[in-house]
């Protein structure tokens, strides 16, 4: 019986690709997954990951996300895959919760205890993240385009709802550790001088990060004055959108955004694949594994510092990041007066 036009295509098979982290990791996994899809172009493609990250996974082209923590027993549903990618560090955790679901083929870094991993590549923890999945698959005859992970996005207002540019600067004070969270205080600074340079600047941040942010903006807004000095034109002072808006949302106003200012955080990473210019903080980590891409749109400022990422008090490289030497980035990058 000849098939419907109207009935959707039969899919060749089953591909699995185990990505449960945050937000950054999945921005930096974005070529590979491209680069999955393309290699299977009739496959359904399932992503393991937290269901929120959606948004990001199906412009990278996964079929479908199966909500997913950590490292979390997989469903029966995944027994018999035809192709599951490991996209984990070779634990052997990572490895060990795929092995009962019997793929035929594994893709994966190798481990020395785990025999179906032996054909794999050797883990080295100095290369940067972008880069460790485009070999894993290079490796695996699946041929990888590193620069290939721009999200198709179209910019958003977050106060005027219309679609587009809009005038202003994004920051994003929060991290997942304080020692990698410039200080609140700094961040007012750079808000207030934008403001004062006629720039509209909203702050970013997690539900969570609601009390900072909104503390940027309190601080920002103390002493801000009431017209743009330049033009005499009326600006509107710096917001805070912290819990307000989804991921979907987020993706919207960065990328309408003409710059973000951030800390070593998943916002960085994904400010990157939508291609807004940033200026990224790191203090007691190198940008060499997780900074943004060299390139013209994006600056890193760190003190060449290696302390513990999740230590509580700010770290002492960060803090002698100084408001001015923010800004003159920033205005290198595109072009304030400093």
């Amino acid at each position: 019986m000849a098939k419907s036009a109207t009935e959707p295509a039969r899919r060749a098979g089953r591909v699995l690709i185990t990505r449960s982290l945050g937000l950054g990791d999945l921005c930096t996994a974005i070529p590979a997954l491209r680069a999955v899809r393309r290699a299977f172009p009739r496959h359904e493609i399932t992503l393991a990951a937290p269901a929120w990250q959606t948004p990001i996974a199906l412009r990278a082209g996964v079929d479908r996300v199966v909500d997913t923590v950590g490292l979390a027993p997989l469903g029966d549903e995944f027994r018999g895959v035809d192709v599951a990618v490991n996209l984990h560090r070779p634990g052997p955790e990572s490895i060990r919760r795929l092995l009962p679901l019997q793929p035929a083929r594994l893709i994966s870094y190798r481990h020395p205890r785990i025999a179906a991993t032996s054909g794999g590549p050797d883990w080295d923890s100095r290369e940067h993240e972008v880069e460790r999945w485009c070999r894993l698959l290079t490796h695996a005859g699946i041929a990888v385009d590193p620069h290939d992970r721009r999200l198709g996005v179209s910019g958003h207002d977050p106060v005027h709802g219309t679609r587009g540019r809009w005038n202003g600067v994004a920051l994003h004070p929060g991290a997942a550790a304080p020692g990698r969270r410039w200080p609140q205080e700094r961040f007012a600074a750079v808000a207030r001088y934008l403001f004062h340079a006629g720039q509209r600047v909203v702050v970013t941040g997690s539900a969570e990060e609601s009390d900072l942010c909104a503390a940027v903006v309190a601080l920002a807004n103390d002493s801000r004055g009431a017209w743009n000095r330049a033009s005499l034109v009326a600006t509107p002072p710096p917001i805070s959108i912290a819990g307000k808006t989804g991921l979907d949302g987020l993706m919207g106003i960065l990328r309408g955004a003409r710059a973000l200012i951030v800390n070593d955080t998943g916002v960085a990473h994904l400010a990157a694949a939508l291609g807004t210019p940033s200026v990224v903080l790191f203090g007691p980590t190198s940008p060499e594994p997780w900074g943004p891409p060299k390139g013209a749109r994006h600056r890193v400022l760190w003190k060449g510092r290696l302390r513990d990422p999740h230590a509580q008090p700010v770290d002492a490289g960060l803090e002698g990041i100084s408001v001015t030497e923010v800004l003159r980035t920033l205005d290198d990058l595109i072009g304030l007066t400093v």
